[in-house]
Formats: C-alpha cells, sequence, structure tokens
C-alpha cells in the first residue's frame, strides 16, 4: 500500500469515526488526507470502497493480535494472552485509537465481522478443551464476549481501567 493510499484510509477512518459513514463524503476525506478526491475512486473505487479496505485492515491487524495467541501450545497460556489482550491494547496509545475507532464504524454500519474471530475462538476451545471444561465452546463465547466488553468500556469510557477485571479473570481461570 502506498504512502497516499495509508493518509486516504487514515482519514477516512477517522472522518467516518468522528462525524459518521453516511455523513463523510469522498471529497471530505480527499480534503482531510490531502489528496484528490480523484485518488480516492481511482484506488478505492467509491466511498464503500473505503469503508472495505478499512475493515479488512481491522481484520489483519486482528490476526497479527491473534497470531501469538493462536501459535500457542500451552492452555493456560492461551486463556492467559486472551485476557491480557485487551491490557496490551488499551496501553498502547495508536493501537487503542485504530481499535476504538474500528468499533465504532462497526456500530455505526453493524458491520461486526465475528469471522475475524474464529481463529482466536478455536484455540481458546481447544485450551478449554485440554484443560477438562465441560462447556469449552461455551467457555471461549464467554471469554470473548468480555474481552469485547472490556474493549468497549475501554474505548468509550474515558480513563476505565480495566486491571482489576482482567486480575479477576485470571483467578477465575486459574492462569
Amino acid at each position: 500500500m502506498t504512502e497516499k493510499q495509508e493518509k486516504i484510509l487514515q482519514a477516512a477512518l477517522e472522518l467516518f469515526a468522528r462525524d459518521g459513514f453516511s455523513s463523510t463524503s469522498t471529497s471530505k476525506v480527499a480534503a482531510h488526507a490531502g489528496v484528490s478526491e480523484g485518488l480516492i475512486f481511482r484506488h478505492f473505487k467509491n466511498k464503500e470502497g473505503l469503508l472495505e479496505a478499512i475493515i479488512k485492515e481491522g481484520e489483519v491487524k486482528a490476526r497479527t493480535l491473534f497470531a501469538d495467541i493462536v501459535l500457542e501450545s500451552d492452555p493456560k497460556e492461551v486463556i492467559r494472552k486472551t485476557i491480557d489482550m485487551v491490557l496490551n491494547i488499551s496501553s498502547n496509545r495508536a493501537d487503542l485509537e485504530f481499535w476504538k475507532l474500528q468499533y465504532k464504524i462497526k456500530w455505526e454500519t453493524e458491520k461486526y465481522g465475528e469471522h475475524k474471530m474464529e481463529p482466536l475462538h478455536l484455540a481458546l476451545t481447544s485450551a478449554f478443551t485440554k484443560l477438562g471444561y465441560v462447556s469449552p465452546e461455551l467457555e471461549a463465547s464467554l471469554l470473548l464476549i468480555i474481552n469485547d466488553g472490556l474493549a468497549t468500556r475501554i474505548a468509550l469510557q474515558k480513563g476505565f481501567k480495566c486491571e482489576t477485571l482482567t486480575s479477576f479473570l485470571k483467578e477465575k481461570y486459574q492462569v
């Protein structure tokens, strides 16, 4: 991806999150990115193409974020790393802003993209199975829903600290 394409995507992400997808025109994105509107059409075809590129970028970042967890063989470490994922995101300002904007767009466009969670869900299900949990698939779903809720709170509630809750989860799962 070229530097200009990255500028366009960053500008679109910021404007879609701030002003809403529906209220943001490609001309606004072009002005914010400091490029011509024609360049947006050449690279992304239209506003929906911009949105798709932003969603795909989120999927790529999610795979990168999950890689260390999915490749982990120790079941307790899979669970611990999944719990710590929220803390790791919240401690890096650039990551936090990226995911915050992704969440805003997800809500407005009603595109959740649950398929990107599948590798993590499978790794957690396997971990809970190895540890002898009665309902490993449900435990995996529950932990992912809790993480999603924590990420939402971090994104929406200024100054929200999730350390107490993540410590509680680690104690609950004995990891």
